[in-house]
């Protein structure tokens, strides 16, 4: 275990805090800690999207990269959203 943790870089350790922020919010949403129209959710979904970025952008994958890029814009517009629905009231 302490040989791979060896080899970690940055990015990797970056990329997977990503991760976890990312599964963490869903996992709340899920148990119903956290409701996916709080600004909360797409601001969570969209930092973990970001730092994985960076983590791609060390150690780059096609795939890996498009979801993110549409996790990072399906973001973007929940917290649009949330603020457009906040000026309406």
């Amino acid at each position: 275990m302490a040989a791979f943790i060896d080899t970690l870089t940055l990015a990797d350790a970056v990329g997977s805090f990503g991760a976890l922020i990312v599964v963490a919010a869903y996992f709340a949403t899920q148990m119903r800690i956290m409701n996916s129209e709080d600004l909360a959710f797409p601001v969570l979904n969209l930092l973990g999207s970001v730092l994985i970025v960076y983590s791609l952008l060390q150690n780059f994958n096609l795939a890996s990269m498009l979801i993110e890029s549409f996790w990072i814009a399906i973001s973007l517009l929940g917290i649009v959203q949330h603020v457009r629905a906040r000026r309406a009231r």
